[in-house]
């Protein structure tokens, strides 16, 4: 799938395009949820997800988000992340549509995300709070210890 904006940025979910490297440099030095992640884990990740890279004119990927699916039913959102040099423009909104659209013409009608400070950026693609939060359950083995508090909305 490949969607192009008027100002020549493209979304495309080859994942022979995506430039690890990149993108595992972005997560594990600049992304709260993911510091310190591994490449071998980034690209695991990838491997096993429905992945969206943003790319610049000149084919330089410019931003990355992952779904995690099955295909039919549900979706997680997670790992959305813009490059620096690119904020501010809207990319990030963009992408988020179009992951949005591109699972719900698959029949996807449940996608989930998870955010520390990024709340409005969601709400404006459709997003909420979880409508019933108690029904909902986890298992954490993660060290969140480096994790910062969500901001008030």
């Amino acid at each position: 799938m490949r969607v192009l904006r008027d100002d020549g940025y493209e979304i495309d979910t080859a994942p022979d395009r995506l430039d690890l490297e990149r993108l595992h440099h972005w997560l594990s030095t600049d992304a709260y949820w993911a510091r310190g992640r591994s490449a071998e884990v980034v690209a695991r990740s990838v491997r096993g997800s429905l992945c969206f890279g943003v790319y610049a004119r000149d084919g330089t990927l410019t931003g990355f988000a992952r779904a995690v699916t099955d295909g039919a039913t549900f979706a997680w959102l997670c790992d959305v992340y813009v490059d620096r040099a690119a904020r501010g423009i809207g990319l990030g909104g963009w992408l988020v549509r179009v992951v949005r659209d591109d699972l719900r013409e698959r029949g996807i009608r449940r996608i989930v995300l998870a955010t520390a400070d990024a709340h409005e950026v969601y709400a404006r693609v459709g997003f909420a709070p979880l409508a019933v939060p108690g029904r909902w359950m986890e298992i954490d083995g993660r060290d969140t210890s480096d994790f910062p508090e969500p901001r008030d909305r």
